[in-house]
């Protein structure tokens, strides 16, 4: 979110004394990432403590922060869990908001600096951990199981005859029904290759582990001393690993042979279905598509957020990057039965 919700800060600030017992001082927005329900701030307290505070709007999953407190206890440094409150809660309602507070640990995204060769090691280990990682029965339960619904897919159809045959008066949302008219058929084909894919795999189910499902380069945070964490834990599901490992490889950014290689390094040895793959990447982008149409042709709201997602949605369709990694793995996997013994072809 780039712009701060309309809440004031000594209502933020009550809240924090009341849930955690800490005295803020300051209280610093953050203009971070593409979620607009989500608004982050840095907050420094009387005893010069420091920390990260998330506040999220609408709808809120539990395992969005009881997952990553529990994989947290074990043992998985790489996720920073969130704080419990003075009543031992993980989050604090406030009216339509949740508040949840971490430690605050200095660095940046993964679209701002570069894993070093180190850390593409570590990345790899962690997923790999995540993977095998056994969940009490409980949690397991509250974690979404793959389906391969199509409701991303429908939303892409919805939307598309929309741009067709409506018009806006908001320049940003007229810009977004332009560029899809002209992007028409390469949306099409990526709508039907993850139908014919999304046919296959619920024919022959694959093996389910817990995923992240959202392991992009701002979903990384390093810090100066070298240390990786893995962040946003808003969408875990039991999956296919390839829900995961779809991302290596899956942007301009994460291209070529020598990343793949050091992250499979701290994978370990493994065989990728590349038709999982193609899969995950044609779903991730119709998602990417129906949620920034819902975001700008739904509603006026949003303001700067506005121009960033439309920039982030165009982006995509730039040449070597998403839209053309997962429209050439598509048709490359989507004759085959079986994945890549080969996990850096992926």
């Amino acid at each position: 979110m780039l712009e701060e919700p309309n809440l004031r800060h000594d209502l933020i600030s009550t809240h924090l004394q009341d849930a955690y017992g800490l005295q803020a001082t300051e209280l610093i927005f953050l203009p971070l990432g593409a979620d607009v329900n989500t608004a982050v701030y840095r907050v420094v307290t009387s005893d010069g403590g420091t920390y990260f505070l998330k506040l999220r709007n609408g709808g809120f999953d539990e395992t969005t922060v009881t997952l990553p407190a529990y994989l947290s206890t074990q043992g998985l440094r790489q996720v920073i869990a969130p704080l419990e409150t003075r009543l031992g809660q993980l989050w604090k309602s406030l009216g339509a908001y949740k508040l949840i507070l971490y430690p605050f640990i200095e660095g940046q995204d993964g679209y701002v600096l570069s894993p070093t060769d180190e850390q593409w090691v570590e990345f790899g280990a962690a997923v790999k951990r995540i993977h095998t990682t056994e969940l009490p029965a409980e949690l397991q339960q509250q974690i979404p199981r793959e389906a391969y619904d199509p409701h991303w897919r429908n939303r892409v159809k919805d939307f598309q005859a929309q741009v067709e045959h409506d018009s806006f008066a908001d320049p940003t949302a007229a810009k977004l029904a332009e560029f899809m008219r002209l992007k028409r058929p390469e949306i099409d084909l990526l709508v039907a290759r993850a139908e014919q894919l999304a046919l296959e795999l619920q024919v022959h189910p694959r093996k389910l582990v817990l995923c992240h499902s959202d392991l992009h380069a701002g979903n990384l945070h390093l810090t100066p001393g070298g240390a990786l964490y893995i962040v946003d834990w808003d969408n875990p599901s039991l999956a296919p690993r390839e829900h995961d490992l779809m991302h290596i490889g899956a942007s301009k950014r994460w291209q070529g042979k020598r990343i793949k290689s050091l992250f499979y390094r701290g994978y370990g040895e493994v065989q990728v279905d590349g038709m999982a793959i193609a899969y995950y990447r044609c779903e991730r982008i119709l998602q990417d598509i129906a949620e920034f149409c819902e975001q700008l042709l739904s509603s006026r709201a949003g303001g700067k957020d506005r121009e960033q997602s439309l920039g982030y949605f165009i982006g995509q369709f730039e040449p070597g990057h998403e839209v053309e990694i997962a429209s050439r793995g598509a048709g490359q996997n989507q004759r085959q039965n079986c994945g890549c013994s080969n996990p850096e072809d992926c």
